[in-house]
């Protein structure tokens, strides 16, 4: 573990009990998705080059492996509602959402003003503006048949964590709330859903900075969250379906009887035991939910695991558990051929979280599950790039989708003065290709077939055999 992964695991560790009253309070707020569902995230650069929408993926992909759904990312980098509503038809409505996920507010509420002269006048304009940009998207959203419509208020910008040559934006997080405020009534009047992030991520940030004064989950510019707050976000998420307490598998062995007490989500059978080992097989219904550990990102520190300590993922969402009760001394856990570890009869009475162990052939399968996912949001993100360019280069100069000579020859009179067209060109000479783009769907579509192959669960045998002394 890194210096910064060691840091924030153990202000990490500190704040698991002290925000257990705000994260308790989040009952269920969002239907679950169901079988056939396309969903649809649509936000500014936190969903565009983030994570949690694919780790809400994986949790269905592991957790109900018989469901076949589409995850879709219409995030575009620097959005406001304003823009939003410009690409509506031909980034959001064209993927045939059944669930339409909508979250703003970052860029909507402003910057730099906040340390200026007149903050609070600047923070009513902004919020104002995006109020009436809003309006015109809400009409839109009424008009929706067949979609379920969920507005999410937005992550927090972290005035309150101190980072090295990075002075805060004074009170932007409240303008941001208030935008939150609005969406929320929104949602209560016209029967959407409704959830806000803001709230539950203020409150680990603010606790986490009581031990330590440079904790965030909200990125070191206070407003991208790293790996480990797009894992926060998608526990958060999660919680707000009602997944809390819902384990992956739980068998319960008394070896003394030679009987099985419980098989919740699996099924057991053939259990025998003798003086060589207590062993039976074993059939769950879903997959440990596999934690990358690996900071992907340009800048990233910190990975997806490191929000175990900060967010009780594995107590509520990821147990899977093994409790035999009967044995005596030391037992090493075998499945398959694999050897899992030892543990002592006390422990095995108690129960042992297989989630937790990442040499188990379920956890390598799982692990299959995330790799193949992460393709897919790489390629995915090349399209998300090509909707920046399209929509924040192309569109205001009338060559949406043209796609043309002309296109790339304007883009390269550009270039030279703008560093993320500039860092888009080589992606727009290809995108520009329907072949190309054809091609990367296929590949897209070509991965989620194997997801949706290799998250079938197998059975498997358990053994316990006494450790040699």
């Amino acid at each position: 573990m890194g210096t910064y992964s060691k840091k924030l695991f153990l202000a990490g560790l500190s704040i698991l009990l002290s925000v257990g009253t705000v994260l308790r309070g989040l009952g269920q707020q969002i239907a679950p998705f169901k079988d056939g569902d396309r969903v649809v995230f649509l936000g500014n650069s936190i969903t565009d080059g983030g994570h949690y929408h694919s780790y809400i993926w994986l949790y269905y992909l592991t957790r109900f492996p018989g469901l076949k759904l589409q995850f879709f990312n219409a995030g575009i980098g620097g959005d406001r509602v304003v823009e939003m509503l410009r690409r509506l038809d031909g980034d959001v409505f064209s993927k045939k959402p059944t669930v339409l996920i909508t979250t703003f507010g970052m860029n909507d509420s402003g910057y730099f003003e906040y340390n200026g002269a007149e903050p609070q006048v600047f923070a009513d304009t902004k919020v104002r503006e995006s109020h009436e940009a809003f309006k015109d998207m809400e009409k839109r959203y009424k008009q929706l048949v067949g979609t379920r419509l969920v507005l999410l208020g937005s992550t927090p910008y972290d005035e309150t964590v101190q980072i090295k040559d990075n002075t805060p934006f004074k009170n932007k997080n409240k303008a941001m709330q208030r935008i939150v405020d609005f969406q929320r009534e929104s949602a209560r009047a016209n029967g959407w859903e409704f959830f806000d992030f803001n709230e539950p991520i203020t409150a680990i940030n603010v606790q986490g900075q009581q031990k330590d004064a440079g904790f965030t989950i909200s990125g070191s510019d206070r407003v991208h969250p790293d790996n480990n707050g797009h894992m926060v976000m998608a526990y958060l998420f999660l919680k707000a379906q009602g997944f809390a307490g819902r384990e992956v598998a739980t068998v319960t062995v008394d070896a003394a009887r030679q009987r099985v007490e419980q098989a919740s989500n699996c099924r057991v059978d053939g259990l025998r035991r003798s003086a060589a080992a207590l062993e039976f097989d074993y059939l769950a219904a879903a997959l440990p939910y596999p934690l990358d550990t690996t900071a992907r990102g340009w800048g990233a520190r910190y990975s997806q695991h490191d929000a175990v300590g900060i967010v009780p993922f594995m107590e509520e969402m990821n147990r899977e558990t093994l409790q035999v009760k009967g044995l005596r001394g030391d037992q090493v856990l075998w499945i398959d051929d694999e050897q899992i570890g030892t543990w002592s009869a006390a422990d095995l009475a108690k129960g042992i979280n297989l989630a937790a162990q990442t040499r188990t052939p379920q956890y390598q399968q799982a692990l299959k599950v995330m790799y193949l996912n992460e393709e897919r949001w790489e390629i995915e993100r090349r399209f998300r790039d090509l909707a920046w360019v399209q929509y924040n280069f192309f569109q205001p100069r009338g060559l949406l989708n043209a796609d043309n000579r002309k296109a790339i020859e304007v883009m390269d009179q550009h270039v030279a003065n703008d560093g993320w067209l500039r860092a888009k060109r080589d992606l727009y000479a290809k995108a520009m290709h329907p072949e190309v783009r054809a091609a990367w769907q296929s590949q897209i579509e070509d991965l989620q077939r194997r997801m949706n192959e290799v998250n079938q669960p197998v059975k498997h045998r358990i053994r316990l055999v006494p450790a040699k002394k």
